[in-house]
C-alpha cells in the first residue's frame, strides 16, 4: 500500500489541531464549574485544598503537599497520576499561581513539584493541557516531510513507500538451534528469544507484539541488553511515565548504565538517583559550577548597591558584565557535564514527548518505544528522527491512544503506529509472544480466542493455579460451603437478569453506576477477605468512573485497589471483580462496545476473576453474548436468582 508522505502528514497535523481544540473546549467548561458542587466529579478537579507540607526537590523545585481542609476527608476519586500537568488556582483570590507536576499521591494527599514557591491558604488543582508536548510533535511533523538520508529512509518504510529489510537471522524460520541460549538472560524463554534475535535482525523496523501475562517488557529489556552489548546505544521510550520507569526498573537490575531524563518529579522516588536531574548534581563540577553563580550574584548585588563614595566611572558595568560572564561560563559548564553524563549512558530512558533540546543533534542505533500502541501516531515521530533502527513493543488488541476529540477519533487519529504497521505488513515485521505467566488457563481462553486466534499458552506455573492455594485450612460450615468453593474455581459470572438492577446516571450526565451491582461486588470483597485472601490482592474493576467512585467510598479495606479500566492496563492481582454496570431496556452497552477495554479487564486476574452483569442488556453485543456462552460451557455461570447473596 502506498501512501502520499505529505498527504499523510498533513492528516496528522490537522488531528493534532483538533486534538487541541478538544482539549481547550474542556478546560473551559471545566473553568465554568469553579465554583460548582459537581467540579470534581470528572476527577479532573480538585477543590478545597490547603498545604499540608512544603520542601524543596532536586533541581531547586518546591515540593507542595495538598490536602483536603477538612482533614478528615481524603481526596475524591480522581485522575491525577504521577507525572500529569496541572494548574493551581487559589481559591480566595480566584487567581492562577502556575503550572506544576504530580509527583506523588495517596488517598489523602498529592504532592505537585513547582518551579516557584507558592502562595495562599486555599486552592483549587485541575488537569492541564499539554500544548508543549502537540507543540513537539507538530514540530517533528514538519520536520520528518523535509528529511533525507537515513530518517527519510525509515519514513518512507513506516509509510509502506519502501520495503523493510533484515538480516540473514530473519529470512529463515528462527528456532532454539539457531540461537545460542548462553546470550540470553535466563528468565527468557525460547519464544521471547526468538522475538529479541529478529528484532535484532531488523534494519529499520520490528514489533514485538505482546498478549497480557507474556512478559514483553521483560523480553524488550533483554533485547536493549543484548543490543549494548553488541556496542549499540539506545533511546528507550513509553508515552506514559510509568510505562517508561517500569523498563527503566528492569534496565537498572541487568547492571546498564541508564539515564533517565525527564521532570524528576515524574520519576519514580526509587529511581531518581538515576534521573538526568540526579547524576549531574552528583558530579564533582557541579560544585564549581555553584561557586560561579554564587560569585556571580554577589558581584550583581555589589554593582546595585549604593555607596556614600562615588564609584569609578564605568566600574558598575564592569561589575554587570563581569556577572553576566560567569553566569554564562556556570551554564556551559553545567552543559558540558550535562553532555557527559549523556554521552557515558548505555541507554537513555524518556518519555517520547522528551525535550528535544536535551539530546540534541544526537542519533541512536535503536530507538525502542514500549507501550507503543498507547501513543498516537505524531506522539511517536520525535522519537523516530533519532533513530537508526526501530523497534515498537505493545499490544493493538488492549488500550488504545486516549483521544479527546471523538471526531478527530472516527477519523482515525486513535490507529496508533505500531497498529496501523501490523495492518501494513503484518508478520512480515512482527513477532507475536505467545506464553502467558499470569493467568489460570480458563481466565485467559476467551481474549486468547477473541483477540489472539486461540495461540495463548498459559505456563505450567500458572495454568491451573487457584484461590485455595493463597489461603490455610477453613472450617467449613454451612455458611462458609459457599464461598470456600469460590476460591477453589478460576471464574465466576453472575447474571442479574430480571432482577431489577438497573444502571443509573449521575446528575451531572457524565458517568453511570449501578448501586445495587456494587453492593453486591463489596459483599464478595468481605468474603474474600474473611477466607483470608488479602486485600492487598484484591482488586475491583469498573469501567464507568461512577461506579468505581460509588465503590470506593464504601469498601471498609483500604488496601483493596478499586479503579477503571485505564487504570489496571498492565497490572495483576490474585482475584479481580468486574462490574460491568449497564442494565437497561433498551440493551444498551455504551462504551463497553470499547472491546479491547474489556481485553484489558478480563486480563488483570491471576487466580480469580468474578464478573457480574445483565446478560439481557450485554448479550445484545456480540462479544459480551460469546463471553456469557463461554462462561457457561465451562460451568462458570450463575443466576443472581441462584446466588446467596440476591435481596429480591
Amino acid at each position: 500500500m502506498q501512501y502520499s508522505a505529505e498527504k499523510h502528514f498533513q492528516q496528522l497535523e490537522v488531528w493534532l489541531e483538533m486534538e487541541s481544540e478538544a482539549e481547550r473546549a474542556r478546560m473551559q467548561e471545566r473553568r465554568k464549574s469553579r465554583s460548582q458542587a459537581n467540579a470534581e466529579a470528572r476527577g479532573e478537579t480538585l477543590l478545597d485544598l490547603v498545604i499540608a507540607d512544603e520542601r524543596t526537590g532536586l533541581g531547586g523545585r518546591y515540593l507542595i503537599t495538598f490536602v483536603k481542609r477538612n482533614r478528615n476527608l481524603g481526596l475524591p476519586w480522581n485522575r491525577f497520576r504521577v507525572g500529569s500537568p496541572v494548574v493551581v488556582t487559589d481559591e480566595v483570590l480566584e487567581s492562577d499561581g502556575g503550572f506544576g507536576i504530580v509527583s506523588r499521591r495517596s488517598a489523602t494527599s498529592l504532592e505537585v513539584a513547582f518551579d516557584e514557591q507558592l502562595e495562599g491558604e486555599r486552592f483549587r488543582l485541575d488537569l492541564s493541557s499539554d500544548e508543549i508536548t502537540r507543540n513537539r510533535q507538530l514540530a517533528a511533523l514538519k520536520a520528518i516531510k523535509k528529511s533525507s538520508g537515513r530518517v527519510a529512509q525509515l519514513r518512507d518504510v513506516l509509510l509502506g513507500d519502501r520495503e523493510p529489510q533484515f538480516d540473514a537471522i530473519a529470512t529463515t524460520e528462527i528456532n532454539s538451534a539457531q540461537i545460542n541460549p548462553s546470550q540470553f538472560d535466563a528468565v527468557v524463554n525460547v519464544l521471547q528469544r526468538d522475538a529479541i534475535a529478529f528484532a535484532l535482525s531488523s534494519q529499520d523496523i520490528a514489533i514485538i507484539h505482546g498478549p497480557p501475562g507474556t512478559g514483553k517488557t521483560t523480553t524488550v529489556a533483554e533485547m536493549i541488553r543484548r543490543a549494548v552489548a553488541n556496542g549499540q546505544k539506545i533511546l528507550a521510550c513509553a508515552p506514559s511515565n510509568t510505562g517508561v520507569d517500569n523498563l527503566l526498573d528492569k534496565l537498572v537490575r541487568k547492571g546498564l548504565r541508564v539515564v533517565r531524563i525527564g521532570h524528576p518529579a515524574r520519576v519514580q522516588e526509587e529511581l531518581q538517583a538515576y534521573t538526568l536531574d540526579s547524576l549531574v548534581e552528583s558530579d564533582p563540577g557541579m560544585a564549581i559550577v555553584a561557586e560561579m553563580m554564587r560569585e556571580s550574584t554577589k558581584i550583581a548585588r555589589k554593582a546595585g548597591r549604593f555607596t556614600r563614595a562615588k564609584p569609578v566611572l564605568g566600574a558598575r558595568g564592569d561589575m554587570r558584565q563581569e556577572a553576566r560572564r560567569l553566569r554564562e561560563d556556570a551554564k556551559l559548564y553545567e552543559r558540558q557535564i550535562i553532555k557527559s553524563v549523556i554521552d557515558k549512558a548505555d541507554v537513555i530512558c524518556a518519555t517520547t514527548n522528551f525535550d528535544p533540546e536535551i539530546l540534541g543533534n544526537r542519533h541512536f542505533d535503536s530507538v525502542v518505544i514500549d507501550e507503543a500502541c498507547q501513543s498516537t501516531e505524531p506522539g511517536c515521530w520525535p522519537a523516530i528522527m533519532k533513530a537508526d533502527r526501530i523497534i515498537l513493543a505493545g499490544d493493538h488488541c488492549q488500550l488504545p491512544p486516549t483521544i479527546l476529540s471523538t471526531e478527530a477519533a472516527k477519523e482515525g487519529f486513535a490507529i496508533s503506529l505500531m497498529e496501523r504497521l501490523v495492518a501494513l505488513y503484518g508478520s512480515r515485521v512482527t513477532k507475536q509472544l505467545s506464553v502467558q505467566y499470569r493467568m489460570h488457563h480458563q481466565i485467559m481462553k476467551y481474549s486468547s480466542d477473541y483477540f489472539y486466534d486461540g495461540q495463548l499458552i498459559a505456563d505450567s506455573t500458572v495454568s491451573s493455579h487457584l484461590l485455595s492455594e493463597l489461603i490455610g485450612d477453613v472450617s467449613c460450615s454451612s455458611e462458609t460451603d459457599t464461598t470456600l468453593s469460590v476460591t477453589q474455581s478460576a471464574i465466576s459470572f453472575v447474571d442479574t437478569a430480571g432482577a431489577g438492577w438497573d444502571e443509573q446516571l449521575e446528575p451531572d450526565g457524565e458517568s453511570r453506576f449501578n448501586p445495587e451491582e456494587g453492593a453486591w461486588i463489596l459483599k464478595q470483597v468481605s468474603e474474600l477477605c474473611r477466607l483470608g485472601i488479602a486485600p492487598s490482592d484484591i482488586a475491583v474493576i469498573g469501567p464507568y468512573a461512577a461506579q468505581v467512585r460509588w465503590i470506593r467510598q464504601r469498601c471498609p479495606f483500604k488496601a483493596v485497589e478499586i479503579d477503571t479500566v485505564d487504570g489496571f492496563q498492565g497490572r495483576e492481582k490474585e482475584a479481580i471483580l468486574i462490574s460491568l454496570v449497564r442494565s437497561n431496556a433498551d440493551a444498551e452497552v455504551g462504551f463497553l462496545s470499547d472491546t479491547r477495554r474489556m481485553n484489558v479487564a478480563l486480563t488483570r486476574a491471576r487466580r480469580k476473576l468474578i464478573i457480574i452483569g445483565d446478560s439481557a442488556t450485554l448479550g445484545a453485543h456480540k462479544f459480551y453474548a460469546d463471553m456469557i456462552a463461554y462462561f457457561e460451557s465451562i460451568g462458570a455461570y450463575q443466576s443472581i436468582w441462584e446466588s446467596n447473596h440476591f435481596e429480591a
